[in-house]
């Protein structure tokens, strides 16, 4: 596979195209947002929103996966100025990670001091069911990958504290929003593997002794990626089924899809109220 520029200077230039194709309407961003698998809708609820294919963004690739629109979205929301991505790039695609992570840089080269991931997860805590949200208060990196790697780029931090990778102040923020909309959120840790294949029955026991809540296959990348460049971090996983081997039903992206799309309206009025708070 051909190997794409991800560093700042590919940043910069992806962001120089975004700015403008906005033209007079561009505001500095109070946050970029990631959509994961069946959440969206969100990107329906921005006004004045100027939208761009990825293919289109320099530096960006066709998205690939069924649920990701593929598109970059500049707008407000909560009326706050905000750069959504409707869709991501995975390791599993056949992407290195940093080039998953390289969205985050373009949302930073924008301006957007906050960076708030979505996605869909499996659920490993046995209480929880499809539907659940659940606020990702720290991470496992079972990917075996860091986007990182490499010589380090003018502006990163070459070892990222990763104490708090999920910012408590935007994590009590977070809650304070579910709080005001009466959205339930849980709070757990998320695990990131790299499929695409879902885990098995014994890999699922494996990750519950190990301590997560929940597993995936994105946003570890990302977020070690805005930790580097001095962004703050929030992420809130939409649990769309239980994990291998903790129900009889058989797993399926077309169920993750659906999932995402029940608990579409909680997510949305969550994540309105956050940005209404930044």
């Amino acid at each position: 596979m051909k190997t794409i520029p991800v560093g700042v200077t590919a940043a910069t230039t992806a962001a120089a195209y975004i700015r403008e194709r906005v033209g007079a309407a561009w505001q500095t961003p109070v946050a970029g947002i990631v959509l994961g698998s069946g959440l969206g809708g969100l990107a329906d609820r921005l006004e004045d929103a100027v939208r761009i294919p990825f293919s289109h963004v320099p530096g960006f690739p066709q998205v690939t996966v069924a649920g990701h629109a593929g598109q970059l979205i500049v707008g407000t929301l909560a009326s706050r100025p905000v750069v959504m991505l409707a869709g991501r790039f995975h390791m599993y695609e056949g992407h290195d990670a940093g080039l998953a992570a390289f969205p985050v840089r373009v949302l930073h080269a924008l301006g957007a001091p906050v960076y708030v991931a979505s996605n869909a997860a499996g659920g490993v805590r046995r209480t929880f069911e499809a539907g659940d949200l659940m606020l990702i208060a720290d991470h496992m990196n079972l990917m075996f990958r860091n986007p990182l790697i490499g010589p380090t780029e003018q502006g990163d931090e070459r070892f990222p504290d990763m104490s708090d990778p999920y910012d408590p102040q935007l994590r009590a923020l977070m809650r304070e929003a579910a709080q005001a909309v009466n959205v339930p959120l849980h709070e757990g840790v998320y695990c990131g593997l790299v499929g695409p294949t879902y885990e098995t029955p014994a890999e699922v026991r494996m990750l519950e002794k190990l301590g997560a809540d929940a597993v995936g296959m994105s946003t570890v990348p990302e977020v070690i990626m805005a930790r580097a460049i001095g962004m703050r971090a929030v992420a809130v996983s939409c649990i769309t089924n239980k994990a291998a081997g903790l129900s009889h039903e058989k797993l399926s992206h077309a169920e993750v899809m659906e999932a995402g799309r029940s608990v579409a309206g909680r997510f949305e009025g969550l994540i309105s109220a956050f940005v209404q708070r930044l």
